[in-house]
């Protein structure tokens, strides 16, 4: 209840602050307004995306990770509670980067980072297939005893966190914080299109493992947010979906079957030696 509730009491009142802030600023207009429509629309297609794949696949799969896993489940303790939240933490940096490198996360992840502003609706644009791949990570660890309940619930409770990240009213917090914590500003490079900022700080709640892992950048040129091939569209429907329709383009285009099966495990821009996409032309 905490982590749904946190619509009402964080994500709303920070959400109206930044439109006033917009108002002020003289950035308010019907692009930025549209586009946060669009964003609540792929949270509720979203929705229903994930309550569909939970009846079906995900409980089941719960339910057999947990019948079969390899030790007895964990105790309810604080220590446990608080080890759940920081593997979940370290597996929530990983899945994040999967998406990321791999062409089939960035399909659907691409939705996320496609709006051209920054603001608490950001938060909650979401793809078709994002609730899919966390399950590739959370079920290996149901299997080592922590209980499913309490998985999804430090889950949760890291995408509460991201959540309040996506704000530009926030700048820069005390040092020891940026250093330990993900804050505002490192997650505002998150989504920048800045060369020097593609692929950088996935973490959920600790930017630390960014630090550990050589994927850190402070926040130092403005950042320019949205993709590198700008959507330019606030229309729900091609927001959604435009990761998966430019990934079918692309493969229509790569040839060789092979190649074809190497698109979706290659980083989002590959193309195979001697191909290009879109298809250059010669227009002498």
């Amino acid at each position: 209840m905490f982590n749904s509730l946190s619509i009402l009491y964080i994500i709303i009142p920070f959400f109206i602050l930044e439109l006033a802030r917009y108002f002020f600023t003289k950035r308010l207009n019907k692009n930025l307004v549209l586009d946060s429509v669009a964003n609540l629309i792929t949270v509720g297609a979203f929705g229903v995306i994930n309550y569909i794949l939970g009846l079906l696949f995900a409980l089941k799969l719960y339910a057999w990770a947990w019948e079969y896993r390899f030790f007895d489940e964990l105790p309810l303790t604080w220590v446990t509670i608080a080890s759940c939240i920081l593997l979940a933490d370290f597996l929530y940096y990983w899945e994040h980067r999967l998406m990321h490198e791999l062409a089939a996360g960035w399909v659907t992840h691409t939705v996320h980072h496609s709006s051209p502003h920054f603001n608490m609706s950001v938060a909650y644009r979401f793809g078709p297939l994002d609730g899919f791949f966390p399950l590739f990570f959370s079920i290996p660890a149901v299997m080592f005893g922590f209980n499913p309940f309490l998985m999804l619930a430090a889950e949760l409770f890291v995408q509460t966190f991201q959540a309040v990240l996506h704000t530009e009213i926030i700048g820069k917090l005390l040092k020891p914080i940026e250093y330990i914590f993900n804050t505002p500003s490192h997650h505002r490079v998150h989504h920048g299109s800045n060369r020097q900022y593609w692929d950088k700080n996935y973490a959920g709640i600790l930017i630390i493992w960014d630090r550990m892992l050589g994927t850190f950048e402070p926040e130092e040129e403005k950042v320019v947010y949205g993709i590198s091939e700008a959507l330019d569209s606030v229309n729900p429907v091609k927001v959604f979906f435009h990761g998966i329709t430019r990934f079918y383009h692309k493969l229509k285009h790569t040839k060789g079957f092979s190649n074809k099966l190497l698109s979706f495990i290659k980083r989002p821009h590959w193309m195979p030696d001697g191909q290009t996409y879109p298809p250059q032309t010669d227009k002498n």
